[in-house]
């Protein structure tokens, strides 16, 4: 009895199937005034069902006609493209058609994946697709569903794979690999990351070595030189072991969306960026989040297990509806943070007065600190102030958006006028726009 109720659970009759049965049914319809053309459809219904039996021996006769699964890497970059692979492999003797309809996370807003291929056969085909996360959390997956078609494409039998997987999505690691193996082989300017000229000597002694071409000629030892006969120069390397903290504002300023990533994770991902290249370049890389209370500080460290420590913290992050309380932020810093570091800031501010309720702890921060204000320009104004107005409301509407471009290069001078380095950048070239502010901050040696 189970087996029967299995048997009729995965059989399934395709359209072809239908269509040839309506137009039976329709020579039976019509055999009431052409009585001659009954035997015929007597025959066409007799062939049909003789077909759809066969089509279903054919079909089932292989217990296991295909096997499938679905590849899922351990975990989801955010905000990026990440490959998802079905392999599916058939056991038929014949070539086969088959239709895969994968239940993807409902958070992407697919009701199914599909694909249509023709397994040849006893072969093994794998069918890529990628999806891209714009929230951090955990994703489940459905059914896996593979539907193989009788050789006649009457009937259709359906397997079932891969039910429940789950994946969790991190910060954009994606993101950071490529920026750490772009700095590896020194291609950043690839990326939008500015080559930055040195000034003066912000390094540490290395050892002394024979000059090759294309050393600096001011790094020359001259002792060296006379006593071992050969033109000798000094190699210095960047200073290190320097705190570099990743502060990140998660009260409701940060909770505006652009492209579907919330300015949170854009922070984020850019966070997880600068651990990387800092921890690279041997600097103490440390966290801190914040809203109306200090939730995460990740004390700066060096040691390679830094990256996934802060990925962790990162992980869990969700922006909050209350203000953010710099006051509390200011006393942890004095408290937690004696050696001079490099604050990295990442907060919104949408008008002056925001500012000004903040000004007095971020001037504080910033004679303790080297400190880095980076907040966001609204590219969704953009269309707006480019556009003709034809109409009063539209006139209106230009002039409210230019009001508040206006207000952020304000927030931005004014921020520079008490001396604070800041960044106004777009979401999207956030993390290019910190880097470079970094590597510039090294190479001028002001921490």
């Amino acid at each position: 009895m189970d087996r029967i109720t299995h048997f009729f659970r995965v059989l399934y009759l395709t359209p072809r199937l239908f269509i040839i049965l309506g137009g039976i049914i329709g020579l039976f319809l019509a055999s009431y005034l052409l009585p001659q053309i009954f035997l015929m459809a007597q025959v066409a219904l007799f062939l049909l069902i003789l077909f759809v039996v066969l089509d279903i021996v054919l079909i089932f006769r292989v217990k296991e006609g295909i096997k499938a699964r679905r590849h899922v890497p351990d975990k989801f970059s955010n905000g990026d493209e990440n490959p998802i692979d079905i392999i599916c492999t058939s056991a038929y003797r014949f070539g086969i058609k088959i239709s895969i309809l994968d239940e993807v996370p409902f958070e992407f807003q697919w009701r199914e994946k599909t694909f249509e291929h023709l397994l040849p056969s006893s072969s093994t085909h794998t069918f890529p697709y990628q999806l891209r996360p714009v929230e951090r959390g955990l994703y489940e997956f459905g059914k896996l569903n593979i539907y193989a078609w009788g050789p006649l494409e009457l009937v259709r039998r359906r397997y079932i794979f891969n039910e429940g997987d789950e994946v969790p999505c991190y910060p954009s690691f994606i993101q950071m690999r490529k920026y750490q193996l772009m700095a590896i082989s020194h291609r950043l300017t690839d990326v939008g990351v500015k080559q930055i000229r040195r000034l003066g000597h912000t390094t540490e002694f290395e050892q002394i070595k024979e000059y090759i071409s294309g050393d600096d000629y001011r790094t020359i030892n001259w002792k060296a030189t006379a006593r071992s006969g050969k033109l000798m120069v000094n190699q210095y390397i960047d200073e290190r072991a320097q705190n570099i903290y990743c502060i990140i504002d998660k009260s409701r300023v940060m909770k505006m969306p652009f492209e579907g990533l919330t300015l949170l994770d854009y922070a984020i991902n850019a966070s997880l960026v600068i651990t990387g290249i800092s921890t690279y370049r041997h600097d103490k890389a440390g966290l801190i989040t914040f809203a109306e209370k200090i939730y995460d500080i990740v004390p700066a460290d060096s040691r390679s297990i830094q990256v996934n420590r802060i990925m962790e913290v990162l992980y869990n992050q969700e922006t909050d509806f209350l203000e953010g309380d710099y006051g509390k932020l200011y006393t942890l810093i004095k408290r937690k943070v004696s050696q001079r570091s490099l604050l990295m800031l990442f907060t919104n501010f949408e008008s002056l007065d925001a500012l000004h309720r903040q000004l007095p702890y971020l001037q504080r921060l910033a004679k303790m600190h080297l400190l880095v204000v980076i907040f966001f320009e609204n590219t969704e104004l953009q269309e707006l102030l480019e556009a003709t107005p034809t109409t009063m409301e539209e006139a209106y509407i230009k002039t409210t958006a230019e009001d508040m471009a206006f207000t952020k290069r304000q927030i931005t001078r004014e921020l520079q006028r008490h001396g604070i380095l800041t960044i106004l950048t777009p979401p999207k070239e956030l993390t290019v726009n910190a880097l470079n502010q970094y590597l510039e901050i090294k190479s001028r040696g002001q921490i």
